[in-house]
């Protein structure tokens, strides 16, 4: 029984490891998110993966609010974060100005793929979505 406690414990540190270029994805929910200036814009609140091909199509990042109260939630496609792991988060390149005026939503929102294809144009990315 112990060897077995013992190779769990070794697998559940292996998942959360962030020294290779994959990450849990409890790792990545919380993590800061900032503009090129090194300003900080908001952190992942969750990410959106494709049920099919098991690939990140967005990082939900979590702007505003003051504890959970008012908070709105935008969707940056995932292609557009690069991560520094100087700073210990992901990098965009947006300003506060441009986060206002891009795509977002409050809680209880259904995603649909108008609303994905709205996201990838606003950022300049090829839609996801068919």
């Amino acid at each position: 029984m112990a060897a077995a406690q013992r190779k769990n414990t070794q697998l559940d540190e292996q998942a959360h490891s962030t020294s290779s270029s994959i990450i849990a994805a409890d790792k990545v929910e919380g993590t800061n998110v900032y503009n090129r200036a090194g300003d900080k814009l908001g952190s992942v609140d969750h990410v959106m993966i494709d049920k099919q091909s098991g690939k990140v199509c967005y990082a939900i990042m979590s702007f505003g609010g003051f504890l959970g109260i008012g908070e709105s939630y935008h969707p940056l496609p995932w292609q557009k974060l690069d991560y520094d792991r100087s700073k210990g988060g992901f990098v965009v390149d947006l300003d506060k100005k441009q986060l206002e005026g891009a795509p977002y939503y409050k809680s209880g929102f259904d995603w649909t793929p108008d609303y994905g294809r709205k996201v990838d144009q606003y950022y300049g990315v090829p839609t996801y979505w068919p």
